[in-house]
This record gives structure tokens, sequence and C-alpha cells, in this order.
């Protein structure tokens, strides 16, 4: 860093509080990336306790035209929080309050930094329901939840994250406090900023607060847990439960290479020659999920399944689950590199996505690992690489090259919910026509003028 740059910033330090401001190696080293493979240092890193902080600090940003990178836990698969034109990052992991749940309004008021697990266990405790449940619950922030508008198994149900944000607090690049929406359940008062700024991945504003809607905790819940020979049949039985008209609040699938490799993990016998994995669950009343769980699965054993497991409860259902939550830990296990991209196709081109990465695989000689949530579309498919092997990265180029372009000809989209980031920027101009990319630099422009807000992404 040049002696001006050093002296500048060092500026922070009278503007911020005590302890808001770190220039330590350690600090900028762990601030430098997320889960992804890119990382770069930043300059310094600002952990503010309030949002007076945040205003004044982006108000200096803004002044001398600094890159400002937000930044929540840091769980992200895309890049997204990588401060690639070095800068400031601006970590909202102090913010971490939640400052109200209220029974009688329905809705709970938390800072960003809110772990998202946390929020879910509190209003629990109440009777209350936050649905949106991203596979990094236990460590992941609502304030991140929010920049990529987070999803999770029980989207099927109950929506994304966009659908639970009836209120944000947000700070402008110059500094500017917003305060948009509010703690009604249904606002049409001008435009809807508040839905906008969801999944924006920092590029408008930061968000240091949220209004979110609670949902009535459901009382009981029930799960299948199903085995296949093929994946032609769990996508027949998926298709067959929705078509009689249930609507579960989860419909979980996996793959082949995905069951080997967590039955190298966990050893349970059940995975042992299972071809495809499908979980089911409900929940409601318990006298009226009992009674549809005994209906689903008559749906399922029509099929000739390799097992049914079922779970009553919240002790059985998470005993269900615990292996799901293990899939992406067992691909790590494997070595190779997971490349994980959350691409989603109309559920109807469920069984072709399948077909499609089977012959990726032939093709180019990778490992492919599809899970997900198969209820939406939304399929999490893994190409798994050993970048030791000669062309090994350029083959997985041209992989993730066709998986994109051919999911893009099926309708469907490059990102689910992890989100454009750096990893998916190549594909941003195949997923957006030039009047679209041109609309989304004219909002860009008009919430952060001097582009410093997130810079290096794909606006």
């Amino acid at each position: 860093m040049s002696p001006k740059k050093i002296k500048r910033l060092s500026q922070l330090k009278r503007i911020l509080p005590p302890g808001e401001v770190s220039f330590e190696k350690s600090v900028l080293d762990h601030h430098a990336g997320d889960k992804w493979f890119a990382a770069h240092k930043p300059d310094a890193v600002v952990l503010p306790r309030s949002t007076q902080s945040v205003s004044a600090l982006l108000r200096f940003a803004s002044q001398h035209r600094i890159p400002v990178t937000p930044r929540g836990a840091g769980y992200g698969y895309v890049g997204g929080c990588v401060p690639v034109l070095g800068g400031i990052v601006l970590s909202l992991a102090r913010m971490n309050r939640i400052k109200e749940i209220n029974r009688g309004d329905f809705v709970a008021v938390v800072q960003a930094g809110v772990i998202t697990e946390d929020l879910q266990t509190a209003v629990e405790r109440k009777g209350l329901y936050y649905p949106p449940d991203p596979a990094s619950r236990a460590d992941s922030f609502i304030g991140g939840n929010i920049a990529t508008n987070a999803g999770g198994p029980r989207c099927l149900k109950y929506g994304v994250t966009r659908d639970y944000v009836l209120g944000l607090e947000a700070v402008l690049a110059n500094g500017d406090v917003l305060h948009l929406g509010g703690r009604t359940h249904k606002n049409k008062t001008g435009f809807d900023f508040t839905r906008l700024i969801v999944g924006s991945e920092g590029l408008l504003a930061v968000v240091t607060e949220a209004t979110l809607k609670l949902l009535p905790l459901p009382p009981f819940r029930a799960s299948l847990a199903i085995g296949f020979g093929s994946m032609r049949a769990a996508i027949g039985v998926l298709r067959a439960i929705l078509t009689a008209r249930f609507l579960p609040c989860a419909l979980e699938v996996a793959d082949a290479f995905t069951l080997a490799a967590a039955y190298t993990r966990t050893k349970s016998p059940r995975l042992r020659g299972c071809r495809a994995h499908l979980i089911v669950e409900l929940d409601g009343q318990e006298h009226s999920v009992r009674s549809e769980l005994r209906d689903v699965e008559r749906i399922v054993r029509k099929r000739k399944p390799l097992f049914v497991e079922r779970g009553l409860g919240e002790r059985q259902c998470e005993a269900i689950w615990k292996i799901r939550r293990e899939f992406s830990y067992s691909l790590r296990d494997t070595g190779l590199t997971k490349l994980n991209q959350d691409i989603v196709v109309p559920r109807s081109r469920l069984a072709d996505l399948f077909s499609f990465a089977e012959a990726l695989r032939k093709k180019h000689g990778l490992p492919i690992a599809c899970f997900g949530h198969a209820g939406d579309g939304n399929i999490h498919v893994n190409v798994m690489v050993d970048y030791q092997e000669p062309q090994a990265a350029r083959r997985a180029d041209a992989a993730l090259d066709e998986l994109f372009r051919q999911v893009l000809d099926w309708n469907g989209a490059i990102t689910g919910e992890h989100g454009i980031g750096l990893a998916k920027k190549a594909w941003w101009p195949l997923a957006a026509s030039e009047a679209l990319r041109e609309l989304h630099r004219t909002v860009k422009q008009a919430f952060d003028p001097h582009g410093i807000l997130n810079p290096g992404k794909f606006v």
C-alpha cells in the first residue's frame, strides 16, 4: 500500500470509534475471500458496531472514491465478497443483535450480523417460524441471506428470503441512511425498493437492519426418506406427489455419485447401492400431517422404491435430514475440488438435467454430483475436478459453459440462491440481454454514482 493510501485510510481511526478499524495482516487475510477460490487482500477492514459508523465510513469512502466491499459471514460460493480492487472490507459481524421478536405483529427486527439459525431458534421458542433455511444457516448472517436472496429446501412451500423481508435499514454509498418498507405485512407506498435491494449482492446499499415477517410455527412435521434404483424413478415419484395435489414443504433429491460419497462418510447401510434418494417433508397440524404422510407413502410404494424410511416429529425428521446435511462434506472428502453451481431449471426439465449432467461427465471425463431442491428445480450441480490432472481446468471450464448454456436454452437460470458474484460473471451477458444489463447499470448509477460499492462484480 502506498504511503498516500496509508495516510488516507489512517483517517478512519479518527472518524470511527476505537477498535472498529483494523490494518492487521491476519484480519486482512481473513477478509480476503469467501468459500469460492478467488481472494484479494483489502487495505483495511472496518467492523462497525452501529449504523452511524457505517454511514460515516461510506461518506468518507464516497468522498475519497475508495472501494468498499460489504461482507457477511463469508459463506458464499461465488466470490461475492472478494474485495477485487482492494480498499475497505465492511464487515457486519459485530452488528448481531436480535432487537425484537413481536408475537402480536409476527415480525422480528434484527441487525445484519445475526446468524440465521440463532434467529430461527429464538423465534421458535415463542411459537413463531422464520422458514428460509440455507444450508449454511448455522453460520450465515441474515444480511448475507438478504444480499443473495438465499433459499433452501423449504422454498417449495414457503418461498425465499425476499418473501420475508418487510422492511430494511440500509445505507447508501454516500452515507445516507434509508428506512424502507416497514412492519406491516402489506405495503404499496411508492416503488418497492426493499425487494430491489434484496438479492442485489451489496452493489446498491449496505443493509444494517431488517424487519422480517414471521409465521405461526407448524406444530408437527413428518418426513419420508426414499431410495431408488434410478434417478428417473425418483423424478417420477416427485411428479406423482405433486400431481396428486400435495404440497410438501421440501422435496430434496440426490444422485448416485453424491450418495456413494455420503456412504463412504456416514456408512449408512441404506445408501449402499442406492442410485437416487428423495426426501419428502410435510408440516402442519399433527392429524392432517399423519394422514397426508400415509397417502404420500402409498404413492411412493407403488413405484417400488428400494426403501422407505419414515420420520415422525422433530427428532426423527432431524435424523433423516442429518444425512442430507452431510452431502457437501462428503463430496469434499473425495479430495476433488467441488465447483458448486446452483442452477435452476423448469420442473419439467429435471429428468433432462440429470441426463445432461451424465452426458457432460462422459464427454469431459469429470465426475458430476447433483443434489438439491427438486421441488422448485434448483439443483446444485457440482463439477468435481482434480486440478493435478493435465487439462483439468480447461475441461471444467468447458463443462460449465455447456451446462449454463443448456440451462438457459431450457429457460432456466444460472443461479438460484448463490448470486452472480465473480464465479458467474462470464455468463452474465448470456443470462441478461444488453437492454437489461444497461438497466442494471442505470440503477447502479442512481444508487452508487461513484461505483464504490462492491466494485469489480457483474455490474
